[in-house]
């Protein structure tokens, strides 16, 4: 496995963003193997890929990132995220006055594979009506900095969001970037983060009060500042543009999908249930995977084509349990990989399955870094017009070389008067 070494190597604002994002597309730093006959001979430095990243100038291991929620609420489970190796941890979502955060439960629900949703069926959807950090902003402030005191070359993301109040955003941001935080994530993408007060999805959907509040944001924050997108939209790209062009260093996708988990078919009631009654929540997991590659894609090719991809940078997030569920993301154009329900349902131990997968991907394309496939499949995405007409050029050749003999070679005896029709012409 990687080194666990962390380096923090920049501040926003700093001509040094620009040079650490160029050095991610820096030729790998040794050989590939060399290949004699059908065998690889190699060295054992050369034999295992490297996972590490460099992020708007933070330096990590891998590219696996503790997506903001339960598994970043406290410092206990902060602590156990950084041991068991993650390449960066996002805490919960903070705010200034955690008192109007009330939490119910059961606050989530589980969709299975089989029959009826059978419970010995796979998990393969999960729903919370979860809220933002119910924890007092002071209490997070203190473990905030007492991670950074205890593992100050690992990466600490704080996760912020407040009210459509600038004054209120920037003493957000100097509270938390005194405890030494190495980057902030704006949630504009909580489906259920109470929108009547203008929070979470309510600002990610409205592109003009995004700008705004982008604005303020990064003429405050010091450190890397990252725009976490909502799904809930009809192009993705719009905000996520609005926030690349407002100053944010990069942008997070995908948030939860808003939904109904199902109603129970014995009491009539919605899940999750409380009291009888029930509310649209977030959707992760397995289920909305192939829905974040999409949205992931249409970032990807629009920074691309827009940004050139150099001093920004793009986190996928939605349905990671396996390495390929990573390796796919980073295909479409990320830099790092955020996993929230899969620590949930299988513990922090997940990122060495992770890691481990990831490089058996990397040795069988024989990729050696990260920077090596990183948007590789970008370019196999375009229009059903185009895809047409590709067909249609590949059936008209397919059919020109059935259609006579190509070489002198090709001639026979016994189909020679045969051969001779097949390449005339009228």
């Amino acid at each position: 496995m990687a080194s666990l070494n962390f380096t923090r190597l920049g501040h926003k604002n700093s001509n040094s963003f620009a040079e650490f994002a160029l050095s991610r597309h820096a030729p790998p730093s040794f050989t590939r193997p060399t290949r004699v006959g059908f065998k690889v001979f190699a060295s054992d430095s050369q034999a295992e890929p490297d996972l590490s990243v460099c992020v708007n100038g933070l330096q990590m291991p891998n590219p696996f990132v503790i997506g903001s929620g339960p598994p970043g609420t406290n410092y206990t489970v902060m602590k156990r995220a950084f041991d068991e190796g993650w390449g960066a941890v996002i805490a919960k979502t903070v705010s200034l006055d955690a008192a109007k955060v009330i939490n119910v439960t059961p606050r989530y629900a589980r969709l299975r594979a089989g029959a009826n949703g059978s419970a010995k069926g796979q998990i393969i959807g999960w729903e919370n009506i979860e809220l933002i950090s119910d924890r007092p902003l002071e209490t997070m402030l203190k473990e905030f900095k007492q991670l950074k005191e205890e593992y100050p070359d690992r990466i600490l993301i704080a996760s912020i969001m407040e009210e459509y109040d600038k004054a209120a955003w920037e003493e957000l941001i100097d509270r938390v970037e005194q405890t030494g935080i190495d980057a902030i994530e704006i949630n504009f993408s909580c489906p259920h983060g109470m929108p009547e007060r203008k929070m979470g999805a309510a600002v990610g959907q409205d592109c003009a009060l995004l700008e705004e509040v982008c604005g303020w944001i990064n003429a405050k924050a010091t450190v890397p500042v990252w725009a976490k997108m909502t799904p809930n939209i009809t192009d993705i790209t719009q905000p996520a543009r609005v926030a690349l062009s407002s100053g944010c260093e990069g942008v997070s996708a995908i948030n939860t999908i808003m939904s109904v988990m199902g109603i129970n078919l014995d009491t009539l009631r919605p899940e999750p249930c409380v009291e009888g009654y029930s509310t649209p929540g977030g959707y992760s997991c397995k289920a909305v995977h192939p829905i974040a590659l999409a949205k992931v894609m249409s970032i990807g090719k629009m920074m691309k084509s827009e940004f050139n991809d150099k001093e920004y940078s793009l986190s996928g997030i939605g349905g990671v349990e396996k390495g390929d569920d990573a390796a796919e993301f980073i295909l479409l154009g990320a830099d790092t990989v955020q996993v929230c329900t899969g620590v949930m349902m299988h513990g922090y131990g997940l990122v060495k399955q992770l890691c481990a997968e990831l490089k058996d991907f990397m040795k069988k394309h024989n990729f050696s870094s990260i920077n090596d496939f990183r948007g590789a499949s970008l370019q196999y995405f375009t229009t059903h017009t185009d895809l047409v007409r590709r067909q249609q050029e590949a059936i008209q050749k397919r059919k020109a070389v059935r259609k006579g003999l190509q070489s002198d070679k090709d001639w026979t005896g016994d189909g020679f008067v045969k051969e001779t029709e097949s390449m005339v012409s009228n």
